[in-house]
């Protein structure tokens, strides 16, 4: 009978730090405005093609780069496309891309970096001297080999992003297991000859997610600006489709004469930037976490 009680149990002493969690993030005027800001995106995101004013695609040759009037409010760019409907569907790729790619870095990352903090030994160290390597290259470079060895598309784009966004996470992931391995209750299942994927799934995995769920939180942001660099050099999301990179490529050409198509964008993908990183300040804070200590590991 108290075996059948250990999955609801465990269940509601979760449901209810989750709920602490959210209220601490919420008492917080920067938590409040951070999920204020990522919630209002993606929900643009999701539902944006329902409430667009004009179809995305539709050219006008007789508005183009016209100001903003009471017709298109945000004005229109040099194929006389409305600048709002673009603007609010042009974060549906780059949220879609990225929310997809975050949690699969996190996962690889946090899952080897784990493995690595507890195993130690050689192996430890042959693989971080690797990680080391591919942290010391620009990430730029990384991701245009892959991306013009094997194309562009969210087919290639996610995967891209999930591996080279993991591997800062194996030494986030191996630096908290480290504070974590020399604590009684670990030595404890070492003595009881548990295995290391038996410790890392009871003792270790509980421990770390929340360093992991920050750490998910700045990724996503990161991913979410290389994403956009991409499709500004044109690596990214393929014309027509509406994306934030490549209004503010194709707009840079008329900025001394209309600078209004450039600055939607802009300022869409700063908000959404800067809610994020309020939301992993406020999430950081709420679970007892210091970004700054984890970003020297």
């Amino acid at each position: 009978m108290s075996a059948g009680l250990t999955a609801p149990v465990a269940m509601t002493a979760r449901t209810s730090r989750l709920s602490a969690v959210i209220r601490e993030m919420l008492s917080r005027p920067s938590g409040c405005i951070g999920l204020f800001l990522v919630i209002a995106h993606v929900a643009l995101a999701l539902f944006s093609p329902f409430f667009a004013p004009f179809d995305f695609k539709a050219m006008n040759a007789n508005a183009i780069l016209a100001p903003p009037d009471s017709t298109h409010w945000l004005g229109t760019d040099q194929l006389g496309r409305d600048i709002l409907t673009r603007t609010i569907m042009g974060g549906r790729q780059a949220i879609l891309v990225t929310a997809i790619a975050t949690p699969l870095a996190v996962a690889w990352g946090g899952l080897l970096g784990i493995y690595l903090g507890l195993a130690g030994g050689r192996l430890d160290d042959i693989l971080m001297r690797v990680v080391d390597a591919f942290l010391a290259l620009p990430w730029i470079l990384k991701m245009l080999l892959m991306i013009v060895t094997f194309g562009t598309g969210v087919g290639v784009l996610v995967p891209t992003l999930a591996f080279f966004y993991g591997i800062p996470v194996i030494r986030i992931a191996r630096a908290a297991t480290q504070n974590i391995v020399a604590r009684d209750f670990v030595l404890a299942a070492r003595a009881r000859g548990h295995s290391r994927v038996s410790i890392m799934r009871r003792e270790l995995f509980g421990n770390v997610l929340d360093a992991l769920m920050v750490e998910g939180a700045m990724r996503w942001s990161w991913m979410l600006l290389a994403f956009t660099s991409l499709s500004f050099l044109g690596f990214g999301v393929s014309p027509p489709t509406p994306d934030w990179g490549l209004m503010i490529a194709d707009s840079r050409n008329f900025m001394a004469i209309a600078p209004w198509p450039a600055f939607a964008p802009v300022i869409a993908l700063s908000s959404l930037i800067i809610g994020i990183n309020l939301t992993a300040d406020a999430l950081a804070k709420a679970l007892g976490i210091d970004r700054a200590q984890a970003a020297v590991h």
